[in-house]
């Protein structure tokens, strides 16, 4: 506990870090009062059956990563999964067109020109996304809205759903911003932060359901301790799943080792079991989102169309297992360059016993890479349906979502960046850190 006290003391001492976590709690207080703004035009007290029903299914994921605000009608309803797909279709894209490979390889003014053309998509995705939301609201819950402002057209249209339409593309984008901010004068990075920050905004509703459910309705007091071990046992396998590991499989070692120091890691190569991170979740569940998007639409959806949007589903749950796997051999792919590997594997002096310099020696670390990335790929999907898996045992809706998923991968990745980060302020200015050790790994500690 002493320790404890003087690790903030520590904190405080340093102005720069100060400063830095000031901003960064100022930014994300701005982003929770937003989310409590709701669109002009809607009774929030009318609100309680589309809150209710959207706390269900997919929708209750997107409620979850907007921190309420979906299911609020607020102006940042649609929070950053706009931004979410639109960037995973520029990494997409700079596989496969030359002009994104250029803009890849121009340093800084190449980024900047990456970020403004996927600023652009986002509003194209938002435009796509919030007539959905809008036409949800006012088919089945047009009592919420007001009959002046729904009655009343501009232009050809309603009032109500141009104004909502408007408000929500300006609140993606200032969430966007916000992010950016966070990102350069804050501490971590500012969108993985607003992400976190609205899961950890859900959560004590989530425990306060499961704890009523398990005290009146079945369970009681035993069953709800052993979940929350349980879900403490989760964290855990999370933590080791984000940080990953720097050392290969033994069965590779005497393939690989050489008798020079490499990226100052000896007698290994900088490799990891799970060098994607959590990134193949976010795709994947963007991915998943796009069924629920044009079920807006659709006046009868079909029962194919229906089968995946249920979140608990057997056919939802398949499938969003094989997207995982895949993404995190296409993540994997764009963040490790074996070539690369090889080139400064040569430059340093290291080696690999018993394989040429150059091409055969990248291909070895490409094949390397294969093979450890399958089970690290098969864990991850494993832990991303664990919600499904224990909602099949009774446990509540919003409870289960914590119970590893994407949210608790987010969580457990984004604090661990925050912790790294304050730890390394603390010893460069030569104060203790945060653990003995003095090393832990966030996300951006290897590779990813």
């Amino acid at each position: 506990m002493k320790r404890f006290f003087n690790t903030l003391k520590n904190i405080y001492r340093i102005e720069d870090l100060r400063k830095r976590i000031l901003y960064t709690l100022f930014i994300v207080l701005i982003y929770r009062l937003g989310s409590h703004i709701v669109l002009p035009g809607i009774n929030p007290g009318s609100l309680s059956r589309f809150t209710a029903n959207a706390q269900e299914g997919l929708m209750g994921l997107l409620d979850l990563f907007s921190g309420g605000a979906f299911s609020n009608a607020s102006i940042f309803a649609l929070g950053v999964m706009p931004y979410i797909s639109a960037s995973i279709v520029i990494q997409l894209m700079t596989l496969a067109v030359p002009y994104f490979q250029r803009l890849q390889k121009e340093g800084e003014s190449g980024r900047k020109k990456i970020n403004q053309i996927t600023r652009f998509l986002t509003i194209a995705v938002v435009g796509v996304q919030a007539p959905a939301y809008i036409a949800n609201i006012t088919s089945q819950f047009s009592y919420a809205v007001s009959p002046t402002l729904f009655n009343t057209t501009i232009l050809g249209f309603s009032a109500f759903a141009l104004t909502a339409f408007l408000l929500l593309i300006a609140g993606t984008l200032f969430i966007m911003w916000l992010g950016e901010r966070i990102t350069d004068n804050g501490l971590g990075n500012g969108i993985s932060i607003i992400i976190m920050v609205g899961i950890i905004a859900r959560f004590p509703f989530a425990l306060q359901a499961e704890f009523v459910a398990r005290f009146t309705e079945s369970g009681g007091p035993i069953v709800f301790i052993a979940e929350l071990v349980a879900m403490m046992a989760i964290i855990a396998m999370c933590v080791l799943l984000v940080q990953g590991t720097r050392r290969i499989p033994v069965q590779y070692a005497k393939r690989i080792v050489g008798n020079k120091q490499y990226g100052g890691v000896r007698n290994f190569l900088p490799l990891k079991v799970n060098a994607a991170g959590v990134m193949p979740i976010i795709f994947a569940q963007a991915i998943m989102f796009l069924p629920l998007t044009f079920m807006k639409f659709t006046s009868q959806p079909s029962k194919g169309l229906m089968s995946f949007i249920d979140y608990n589903g057997v056919g939802y749950n398949i499938l969003f297992f094989v997207l995982i796997i895949a993404f995190t051999y296409f993540y994997t792919a764009i963040t490790i360059n074996p070539q690369q590997i090889a080139e400064d594997l040569k430059k340093n002096g290291g080696f690999i016993p018993g394989t040429k310099p150059g091409k055969q020696t990248a291909n070895l670390i490409d094949e390397i890479m294969s093979r450890i990335t399958l089970p690290g790929s098969i864990f991850l999907g494993f832990v991303a349906i664990m919600p499904a898996l224990v909602r099949m045992l009774g446990v509540n809706q919003q409870f289960a979502q914590f119970f590893g998923g994407t949210s608790l991968l987010i969580m457990v990745g984004v604090v661990l960046d925050m912790l790294q980060q304050i730890e390394s302020h603390l010893l460069m200015r030569h104060y203790d850190g945060l653990t003995k050790s003095g090393r832990i790994k966030g996300r951006n500690s290897g590779m990813y």
